[in-house]
């Protein structure tokens, strides 16, 4: 017997007794379950994806479990972290995960819905709450649960949403800069629409009004999440008539648009000038010199994402239809106390 056909035969009982719970809390764990300790579900989590566990059964008409996961666009490292929890916590569920980017356009939104309809989708995880109103009635009517991820700007969709402390990192980002000495701090916005951009430039505020200090319109600027933007938004603030010592770039890819700006300036981070990010991207230890950003738990909201919809599909009310994981200060060497 192969080591593959032994892993396909394996049973909740089995996994049960190399992790030495019980076979009920196996199963709350392939439900999603919150009533089970974070290290145990890890090692039976571990566990079903090392065995290639699959569960018996479905919830439609035999055919393969799946859930959607959908996104505005792929291109951001920001997706990927996303994926990589949902995915894992499918994996050892059983589920099959089908990834799909409707690119802010209705009808690549509506080819997606079509898909959803005919692959009979058990569930759908939304990181984008920018679906035409009619698409999202639409998803409403095929009452398929559904889970929204760091909803932008709020939802007409009765789904639960999964969020960061937005606010929170926006707030201690700004206070690292100022317990630093710094009190001209530039800031790069993300889009003034999402609810996400706002909470963090919110908390930035309430860091600088906390210090007796304003927040300069000279010293802001508004660009998109993305690297171009944030590599303009540092050129202007850079070269204005108050240039600040420290920027605060509301994503890590902004944050990298500003290192290039303030290379091409002939400056130096962090010696002229701190940078500041947010989200704390795989590559960011590894950007010269590693970026000092507020990490936000992305992996950990995509495992989140597919545990609610697994207790959707069980019935199981949720207690909260908003969930909000912390945010976390993360110093690397891109911020110092400002030059002399």
């Amino acid at each position: 017997m192969t080591a593959h056909e032994t892993s396909k035969r394996v049973t909740v009982a089995e996994i049960a007794r190399a992790a030495g719970v019980s076979v009920p809390t196996v199963s709350r764990v392939l439900n999603g379950r919150a009533d089970v300790a974070p290290e145990t579900r890890e090692r039976v989590e571990d566990l079903l994806r090392q065995h290639g566990y699959r569960r018996r059964g479905t919830s439609r008409g035999g055919s393969a479990r799946l859930v959607d996961l959908v996104f505005n666009d792929l291109d951001s490292p920001w997706a990927v972290e996303i994926i990589r929890g949902a995915e894992s916590v499918a994996h050892a569920a059983g589920i099959g995960v089908v990834i799909s980017a409707v690119h802010r356009h209705e009808p690549a939104a509506r080819q997606w819905l079509d898909n959803v309809r005919a692959r009979s989708s058990d569930g759908v995880v939304l990181v984008t709450s920018e679906l035409d109103p009619s698409i999202q009635a639409e998803l409403d009517r095929l009452r398929v649960p559904t889970v929204i991820v760091d909803a932008s700007g709020g939802s007409p969709l009765n789904a639960p949403t999964i969020g960061a402390t937005n606010w929170a990192g926006g707030l201690s980002a700004t206070q690292h800069l100022l317990d630093l000495g710094h009190t001209r701090i530039g800031v790069i916005a993300g889009p003034p629409h999402l609810m996400c951009s706002r909470a963090r430039i919110d908390g930035h505020r309430a860091a600088m009004e906390s210090r007796g200090l304003a927040l300069d319109p000279a010293l802001t600027y508004v660009g998109d999440f993305y690297h171009e933007s944030g590599f303009e938004g540092g050129k202007a603030l850079l070269s204005g008539p108050r240039r600040p010592t420290a920027i605060f770039a509301s994503s890590d890819q902004m944050a990298l648009g500003v290192y290039e700006a303030v290379r091409q300036s002939d400056l130096r981070i962090p010696d002229d000038v701190s940078i500041v990010g947010f989200d704390d991207l795989p590559g960011t230890p590894w950007s010269s010199p590693p970026l000092t950003t507020v990490r936000q738990p992305l992996v950990e909201m995509g495992m989140l994402a597919v545990r609610m919809i697994l207790r959707l599909l069980s019935g199981e009310e949720l207690e909260s239809p908003r969930v909000e994981l912390a945010t976390e200060l993360v110093i690397r060497a891109s911020t110092a106390p400002p030059p002399a």
